[in-house]
């Protein structure tokens, strides 16, 4: 099997733990939860990142885990965690169009059981491959081969492709950007979530403000790294109900 190198930077300590909780948090959802998509209502709310993160984690925790990156029209991994030896890579899209088989787009990285297809040609307009029967087909023999499968899809809000891929997942993460997503966004893509049957795992409240009672009390002294990052991981049940009894 060819390699692909990913480089990640080390997380802080306050960004490690609340990454920790999240992969915790996936694994109690049950053996049959396997193809897990990470989306967000728009761009910028930081899903890619907590897609690798959580990936990886799930790896080095013992769980063979594939990371397959169908951010085809923007997707940020490849610049951001500097894919290495890309230059000949079949990727997603060639499996999609027919050019290459499964076998040859997934690639093993330096990690021990994390593996990768990933995108690395952006596509215009990729919603015709998405909807034919060979992603879907792609989506369940990756969940018999690996443990997990972890998805970085579009925003739910900006094209149609994150529903149609969220409609062959066993759940979805949302990743809210903390102080930037409106309620009603948020809104939608929960509906979009249950329209397509796809169960809502949970919200990942991301970028979360720093400075309050609570941060100091669970951050301490680790708190000038975390704000520096600003990566948080927020329980949606709890917000949801706080929401509920303000409305």
């Amino acid at each position: 099997m060819k390699r692909i190198d990913v480089e990640f930077q080390e997380l802080p300590y306050a960004v490690e733990e609340a990454m920790n909780r999240l992969r915790i948090n996936i694994k109690f959802c049950g053996k049959n939860t396997k193809k897990i998509l990470i989306t967000s209502s728009m761009p910028n709310e930081g899903k890619s990142s907590i897609a690798i993160n959580l990936w990886k984690m799930l790896a080095e925790a013992g769980f063979p885990a594939v990371l397959v990156d169908v951010d085809l029209r923007k997707s940020v991994i490849k610049e951001r965690h500097h894919l290495k030896n890309t230059d000949k890579v079949q990727d997603l899209g060639y499996y999609l169009s027919g050019q290459a088989e499964m076998e040859d787009v997934i690639y093993e990285t330096q990690i021990e059981n994390a593996y990768m297809v990933p995108c690395v040609n952006l596509l215009e307009n990729p919603s015709a491959l998405l909807e034919d029967a060979r992603f879907a087909e792609m989506l369940n023999s990756l969940a018999e081969k690996f443990r997990y499968v972890i998805i970085d899809s579009p925003p739910l809000g900006s094209v149609a492709d994150a529903a149609q891929i969220s409609s062959l997942c066993d759940g979805a993460a949302l990743v809210v950007r903390a102080g930037e997503t409106s309620r009603s966004l948020i809104k939608q893509s929960l509906q979009q979530l249950d329209q397509v049957g796809c169960k809502l795992l949970g919200v990942i409240l991301n970028r979360v403000e720093t400075t309050g009672r609570a941060y100091k009390k669970y951050y301490g002294k680790y708190g000038k790294y975390y704000s520096q990052y600003g990566y948080g991981y927020g329980n949606y049940g709890k917000e949801a109900a706080a929401s509920k009894s303000k409305s």
